[in-house]
Parts: C-alpha cells; sequence; structure tokens
C-alpha cells in the first residue's frame, strides 16, 4: 500500500485512492452524485465532485506599519471559479474581508493580525467541507498561518489542508518539514493544480499523481511532476466573486492603488519575461509571459461595472505593459465600447511601451495612475539585480506620462547586498531628479531576501541571511519607517533606516515645492479621504487611526469603555478598535458558508 506523508492511502469503494489523516484508515468513503466539468464545458457525470473550503488568511503587519495590504482576494477567487466549473462545491472564508476594520495580537510581538482572529476563521467554516485550502502570499504572514492551520486541524483532524501561494512556493520544503497538519503545498500556478487536489480529495486518483505540489512521500518532503503553465489564459474560468464579501471592500474605498472610487482588480496578463534576483516571479510563474484577447479583458470589465457597479479597476499583473499594440487595442476597445472609468497599474510596470502616443491614449481612456519601477538609480545596482533597463528611458517616459496628466509613482530600493554607499547615494539623487520631474509617489523600499528568490538562495549560502524560522519570516517586511535590515557590509543597519526615511521625507517636500497647488490637494484629500496619490492615502489612514485613538480616549474618560486589565506576561487576546470607515459597511456574513 503506498503511503504518502502521516496519509495512508486506502482503495475506495470505485479503486480511487483516498487519504486518511494521520494515520488513520478510511474504511468507507461516499461518492458524490454530480460529476465534474472540463474546461470545454462537458459534465464528466462518472467523476466525483468534493466540497472545498478556501480560506483567506488576514492581513499582517507590524504595530507601527504605514501601510496595510486590504485589498480583495484575487488568487483565492479564481481558484474558486476554477473548481467550480470543474463541478466541486465551493465555500469561502475571507479572513479580512469579513472584518477589516478589526485588529489584534498575535504570537510575534511585533505583529498584529487585521481581520478574523482564529478561532472565528475555523468557527466559519462548514463542518461538512471535505477539504481546506489556505492561500498564503507574504512571508511575514506564515507564522500566524502556521497557527491558524494547526487550529483547524485540531477542529477537522481527518480533513486534508493545503496551502498554497507566493510564499509556500519558495518555502516548501520548511512548511512541509515544520507544520505536520499541512497535507500537501500546491506550487505556482493554481488553478489546475487546486483542481486536481480537488479530485485527490474526491478519491479519482492518489495524491502523488497531482503535479505541481510538493508532499510527504515515505516520510520526505517531496516535489511531484511540475506543472506546466496555463498558455490560453483566455479559458481559465473567472473569479468567483460572490463567494467573497466584495461589498465590504468597495464600500469603504479599500483598493490595491489610490482610492478611485468603487474598485475592482483584474488581470490582463501572467508572469513576467524578467529574471530579477530580488523577484520570486521566476520561482512562482516561470519567465513565460502570457497577453489575454484586449476583448475578453474589456468584457470582464464591463461585467464589473454592471454587476458592482465598479468605477474603477486596478490591474494587479506582474508587468503588465510589455506589448505596445495590445495596450493601444485595449484603449480602442475601450472607447469604442464608451466604458467611463477610470482604471490604474499600480504594481510596477516597465516603459519601453510606453512613448507620447500610448500615454495618452491611456488616460484619454482613463487611466490615472502608473507605477513605475526603476528599483535603483546606480547602473552597477541594475547589472547585479539583473534589472534590464534603461533609466534614461524610463525617466523619458515618466516625464511624458505627467504631462499627459496621469499620477506616476516610482518604486525604488536599498540596501542591497555588496551595494556601496556611493550607490546608495546614486538612488537617492535619482528620486530626487523624478521628484522634481513631477512624480508624485516615490517609496524608498528596503531590500527584503524572500525565500524562493535568487538572492535569498545566494545569501544564505553564503551564511548571511539565517536558516528559514517563523522568527525570521517574521521580520520579513516594509512597513516600520524606522527600521531596516542592511545586507550590505559597507551600510549600516541604521544608517540605511535614517536614508530611507529622510529620502522619501525630501522627496515630498521637492514635490510641494515644486508644484504648491498639491498642498491644497492633499488637504482636500484628508477632508474628503478621497485620495490622488499613494501619499494621500497613506495619510488618510494615519489620520483615521488617529481618530480612532482619540475615540477610544473619550469612550474611556466616559467610562464607556470598561477595559479588562491583562495580567504582566500573559498574551492579550482582546480585539483592538480601528478606525471606521466614512460608510462601515454592513455586517454581513453572508459569504461564511456559501456552497454552489
Amino acid at each position: 500500500m503506498p503511503r504518502v506523508d502521516n496519509l495512508i492511502l486506502t482503495a475506495a469503494p470505485w479503486g480511487a485512492y483516498r487519504a486518511a489523516p494521520f494515520g488513520e484508515v478510511v474504511v468507507s468513503v461516499e461518492r458524490a452524485d454530480a460529476g465534474m466539468v472540463s474546461r470545454d464545458g462537458n459534465r464528466a457525470e462518472s467523476a466525483p465532485r468534493a466540497h472545498i473550503t478556501l480560506v483567506r488568511p488576514p492581513a499582517i503587519s507590524s504595530r507601527f506599519s504605514y501601510t496595510i495590504g486590504v485589498v480583495l482576494p484575487l488568487g483565492p477567487a479564481y481558484l474558486a471559479g476554477a473548481l467550480l466549473e470543474a463541478g466541486h462545491l465551493v465555500a469561502a472564508v475571507d479572513g479580512l474581508g469579513e472584518a477589516p476594520f478589526q485588529r489584534g495580537p498575535t504570537s510575534q510581538p511585533h505583529l498584529i493580525y487585521h481581520g478574523l482572529s482564529i478561532p472565528e476563521i475555523v468557527e466559519r467554516i462548514d463542518p461538512a467541507t471535505d477539504a481546506i485550502a489556505v492561500s498564503v502570499m507574504f512571508s511575514q504572514q506564515w507564522p500566524h498561518v502556521d497557527e491558524l492551520v494547526r487550529a483547524i486541524h485540531a477542529r477537522f483532524p481527518h480533513r486534508p489542508i493545503f496551502v498554497g501561494g507566493e510564499h509556500v512556493t519558495g518555502a516548501w520544503q520548511f512548511v512541509l518539514d515544520t507544520c505536520p497538519p499541512v497535507t500537501a503545498c500546491a506550487l505556482g500556478e493554481g488553478e489546475e493544480t487546486m483542481v486536481d487536489l480537488a479530485g485527490y480529495v474526491a478519491g479519482a486518483h492518489p495524491l502523488a499523481d497531482v503535479e505541481g505540489i510538493a508532499c510527504r512521500i515515505q516520510g520526505h518532503a517531496e516535489r511531484t511532476e511540475p506543472r506546466q503553465r496555463i498558455r490560453n489564459i483566455d479559458d481559465i474560468p473567472r473569479p468567483a466573486w460572490h463567494l467573497f464579501p466584495v461589498a465590504s471592500y468597495l464600500e469603504a474605498g479599500f483598493t490595491y492603488g489610490v482610492n478611485l472610487g468603487r474598485s475592482m482588480p483584474i488581470l490582463a496578463t501572467r508572469g513576467c519575461p524578467y529574471q530579477c534576483t530580488f523577484c520570486s516571479s521566476p520561482a512562482m510563474w516561470t519567465t513565460r509571459y502570457y497577453v489575454r484577447d484586449v476583448a475578453d479583458v474589456v468584457d470582464e470589465i464591463a461585467d464589473y461595472v454592471e454587476c458592482y457597479r465598479a468605477t474603477n479597476i486596478d490591474f494587479y499583473d506582474l508587468t503588465a505593459i510589455i506589448k505596445r499594440d495590445w495596450i493601444l487595442q485595449f484603449c480602442a476597445e475601450l472607447e469604442r465600447r464608451k466604458l467611463a472609468i477610470t482604471y490604474q497599474l499600480p504594481t510596477g510596470t516597465r516603459s519601453e511601451a510606453l512613448d507620447d502616443e500610448v500615454l495618452a491614449a491611456l488616460y484619454r481612456t482613463g487611466c490615472r495612475n502608473i507605477c513605475y519601477a526603476p528599483e535603483s538609480g546606480s547602473a552597477q545596482t541594475l547589472a547585479r539585480i539583473k534589472k534590464k533597463i534603461k533609466p534614461e528611458r524610463m525617466v523619458r517616459s515618466m516625464r511624458e506620462a505627467t504631462r499627459a496628466g496621469i499620477v506616476v509613482k516610482a518604486n525604488l530600493m536599498i540596501g542591497f547586498p555588496d551595494e556601496t554607499r556611493e550607490e546608495l547615494w546614486q538612488t537617492v539623487r535619482f528620486g530626487m531628479k523624478l521628484a522634481w520631474l513631477g512624480v508624485e509617489d516615490l517609496p524608498l523600499f528596503p531590500f527584503i531576501p524572500y525565500p524562493g528568490t535568487a538572492l535569498y538562495d545566494s545569501l544564505r549560502a553564503k551564511g548571511v541571511v539565517p536558516e528559514m524560522s517563523n522568527e525570521y519570516f517574521a521580520q520579513l517586511g516594509y512597513g516600520d519607517l524606522d527600521s531596516a535590515r542592511s545586507l550590505s557590509p559597507h551600510i549600516s543597519s541604521r544608517q540605511l533606516a535614517m536614508v530611507r526615511l529622510v529620502g522619501m521625507l525630501v522627496f515630498l517636500l521637492i514635490g510641494y515645492a515644486r508644484r504648491p497647488w498639491r498642498v491644497i490637494r492633499t488637504l482636500r484629500a484628508l477632508i474628503t479621504e478621497r485620495s490622488t496619490t499613494v501619499v494621500e492615502l497613506r495619510l488618510v489612514d494615519i489620520k483615521r487611526r488617529m481618530l480612532a485613538v482619540v475615540r477610544r480616549g473619550v469612550r474611556r474618560a466616559v467610562g464607556g469603555l470598561n477595559a479588562t486589565p491583562v495580567p504582566k506576561g500573559k498574551r492579550n487576546d482582546r480585539v483592538i478598535d480601528f478606525p471606521e470607515p466614512l460608510a462601515a459597511p454592513p455586517a454581513s456574513t453572508a459569504s461564511i458558508r456559501r456552497v454552489v
């Protein structure tokens, strides 16, 4: 009898394999009545189906982070769409979206969670579910997700638990070695893998036959055969947003970029053809780059306008703009259909295709914000990190974008291994130049060696970074302006943090001095809570937090808040107040056990 993990694989009544978690043998398994639906829409009546619960964990940040990513769960929504098309039952628990204004402490002293508590998430999982799948995008989330997975297993000890996402793809062996409740890790692109994992749960095939995963085989963490990327991405089912509390995000103004109204996310492309050494994209997506059909993308936008009254679209693409002709066709299709929307590219894109004609077409059809990704102002640093750009071309494109009326953001990064002080100051001077030219948002991110990146592997081989651990993952955040860890022998961590803080302040002051009218616009944003730039978005968030502190103080003063003291040395599990939105989203838990 084959053995995978601690899971004894036993023959189900119809001859397929079924897992008995942690050594318990399955005596009998019932076969689902409904069949699965193939990618061409034909129902395979003989195929069993499973009931899968998708869990999006809470957001994690440091206690003093200036940024918190409250965004719609595009990845889990895509997985839900693929599972539904394949004929499986799907439920979703959005650990962030179902309580976006709630926060509380984690087991890591300096981190807090935003969303549902672990007991609340576990309580929302339907007892009838056959398996649970948890998405983990960021490494800093993993210590909390580790606890969440263990809590789910304690409540459902005989259900397989799958995890996937960027972090899991880069750290699958650590996950399997240190978190026994995890049955398998989904690696890379997840739709087809998740459908096959659901087939395993339903008894259609053994776990070890699923391509693109890592699991325990004969007691060892091993990868199965790699899964090929989906080439025709137009065939991927649309995100199943009806399973998630979309209203909570739209009504509170949560968005990936700048708050331009009711914002829905979209992907027009998948992957990135480049191999930057600080990025996990090559491990997650390989270097294959695929583009959707223009009409299909605009169809999806039109659906969001009709179904969700969307007024803005956020493109989540890793590298949205590479093909000039595609962009012009996209703009022409928007004009032909007369879709009155705005859209933004907040992730970071290249500049080769962004000339005067393309930028004018983008603005004319509603594009209001573009993020460029020069990363560094040093030619030597760019060569070391394999960032294949021409800074002068990117500067020219950013200048033309600002002249076209588009708000421009440029991502810069400092603290790379072997970066000298002169190279660091070249990046700072580059940022000052961009601020003078009109670039409005100029964050200086500290380099962070994430698992799954070439730089992490190199630094680990040299002993510069420690072995993977929950304590290591907990520090992989960039939200604190006063903390940064330098991995360069030429720059101390204190110097790096100071340069980052002062540099961003100088960039901001240059922009306001060069264009004083921005001060009035920022003040208006603080009043209306409608921002034009990321800086304004952060200032609005800080204002709301400060008002929340004042409100708590007032309630304490009038005796309206009776806080229970926590004994010294004991963990405080009380929920912490968080500022309410202008129009608080309705208290709805409709997605808790919504099954289709």
